[in-house]
């Protein structure tokens, strides 16, 4: 989705400000005309960008200056202050760069310097290594995408081919389960890029395809229509599939999984002739689809084993505010329970219960589809195995995305995360490493979840904890809570404070610990 521009509240920056006016290492958003502008100090120098997110719209006023960047407040994207590059995903297009004139104390933004290509180098880049002249991306999602356009954004010329089973470009998957299925988006939001951009980039989209095996010797791809593709790189970004529990009924017509566009789609259409749902687990997918199917006015029940939906991942207070958070909207729990059978109008339950349903949706998680990788030979561990430049077991052979379990370069040890921003960043990483860049991936992870009017931000992993640390109410949707071991902070989740989750991620980049610390201190004695 594209930010569109907005009448920025804030001085009008055309007429000027004291210069005095902008903090040093600080920045005020205001306006030009019609259009949204920031503005930032460091030391003498001024910078002037476009004012807005380009991944959802966020405002970058209300967001963190680190060096001559800014970070978005909603969903951690990063710009660069000086070219106005998106340097960190979720946002892939770059914002605006404005021209300062200063006149004494007083500065003024004067013309716009839009960008003429999402995808051209905004600096200087390194050479590519002459040796690759063929790409080939296994999977059109999230690491996909990022992965062939960070190619062109970084200069490379030869070919790059993205092969996948989805019948439409690339698009935003976190929305098909948010605003999309609730009715808030249209359908015009979804796709990443138009067409013709991957036309107009030379980047070949193979829809509709499918890989069958891999063959690292002769470095080529077979595919089920019986071609086959030379590579000299290649990256596997194939993601997961929903996992499918072995329900007696789950293959009637009105049983639905979302994991595509297509899903979602058929989710939509069978919510107009519906008036109550059954969602069958408690995961983040499963509850954004019971909030989306309120949206859209159904009844909706929520079945799901544990006793505290989320409460793995959130621990047990959060997923309980969670839990609260839906029941107030309507939303019905049947928790500690796991589902029996599924008929026409029915969902039955492990206890004999029955509930009616006319739109059942499954989400119980994915798996990451790994068989191409298994099958090619390549080292597994969880997942596919990848170092610290997501480099698999398999010369030349890349993976990135839900699939790859690499390096902790925090904490040690291994970790495969399933989220669209970390899959994205990743992607942009295996392409530089591609091109012979050997940069190591250290990206802190990072994710969203929408509850209605509840967003819930995340920072770090943390796959068990000895201690959890609350700053704030919870109950009232404003608190930071520390998941903790072993005296480190591994992960900060935050509740209505966009603030202390930016400073986090930039203090876990770091592994700034004392800075963690200091931050949940500050925001325990802060009057919120």
């Amino acid at each position: 989705m594209s930010a569109e521009h907005e009448k920025s509240a804030g001085p009008d920056l055309a007429s000027g400000i004291r210069v005095s006016d902008i903090p040093e290492g600080g920045m005020i958003g205001g306006h030009v005309g019609e259009q949204s502008v920031l503005i930032a100090r460091r030391g003498k120098k001024i910078y002037a960008i476009g004012g807005q997110c380009t991944h959802y719209g966020g405002p970058l006023a209300e967001g963190l200056m680190v060096g001559k960047t800014v970070r978005c407040p909603w969903h951690h994207a990063c710009f660069d202050l000086r070219t106005g590059e998106a340097t960190c995903a979720p946002a892939l297009t770059p914002v605006s760069v404005w021209e300062t004139e200063r006149d004494g104390e007083m500065v003024r933004v004067t013309r716009e310097i839009p960008p003429t290509d999402p995808l051209a180098p905004a600096s200087k880049r390194k050479r590519t290594d002459p040796s690759v002249r063929a790409i080939v991306i296994v999977g059109m999602g999230a690491a996909g995408n990022a992965a062939a356009e960070m190619l062109r954004r970084e200069g490379f010329t030869g070919s790059v081919t993205m092969i996948g089973m989805d019948d439409a470009v690339p698009y935003d998957r976190p929305n098909l389960s948010k605003d999309y299925l609730a009715g808030n988006a249209p359908e015009e939001w979804i796709p990443l890029r138009p067409e013709d951009f991957y036309q107009d980039h030379k980047i070949e989209l193979l829809k509709n395809s499918r890989v069958t095996s891999i063959d690292p010797k002769a470095k080529t791809v077979s595919l089920s229509d019986g071609q086959i593709r030379k590579y000299d790189k290649l990256l596997l970004a194939t993601g997961a599939e929903p996992v499918r529990p072995p329900i007696p009924g789950a293959e009637l017509g009105h049983v639905h999984y979302l994991r595509t566009l297509a899903d979602s789609r058929a989710i939509i259409e069978a919510a107009k002739e519906s008036r109550i749902a059954v969602v069958i687990g408690g995961s983040f997918i499963g509850l954004e689809v019971a909030a989306s199917l309120r949206a859209r006015g159904l009844q909706v029940n929520v079945v799901a084993p544990e006793q505290v939906p989320l409460a793995h991942v959130l621990g047990a207070e959060l997923g309980s505010f969670v839990r609260t958070t839906h029941e107030k909207q309507g939303v019905t729990f049947h928790l500690g329970r796991s589902v029996a059978g599924i008929t026409r109008g029915a969902v039955r339950l492990d206890n004999g219960d029955s509930l009616p349903a006319e739109l059942v949706v499954v989400g119980v998680g994915v798996r990451p589809l790994i068989n191409l990788a298994v099958d090619a030979g390549a080292d597994m561990s969880r997942g596919v195995a990848v170092n610290e430049y997501l480099e698999t077991s398999l010369p030349d052979v890349f993976a990135a995305g839900d699939i790859a379990r690499y390096p902790d370069a925090r904490f040690g040890g291994d970790i495969r995360i399933e989220h669209w921003v970390v899959a994205e960043r990743q992607g942009q990483a295996a392409a530089k490493n591609m091109l012979g860049r050997a940069e190591p991936y250290t990206s802190v992870p990072f994710f969203w979840s929408n509850h209605y009017d509840v967003s819930i931000s995340y920072v770090g992993h943390a796959e068990d904890w000895d201690e959890i640390k609350v700053a704030g109410d919870i109950g009232k949707g404003n608190c930071v809570v520390a998941y903790r071991k072993k005296g480190k902070t591994r992960a900060v989740a935050t509740v209505g404070r966009s603030m202390p989750s930016l400073e986090a991620e930039a203090a876990m980049e770091k592994a700034d610990w004392k800075a963690l610390d200091k931050l949940f201190a500050r925001e325990s004695s802060d009057e919120k």
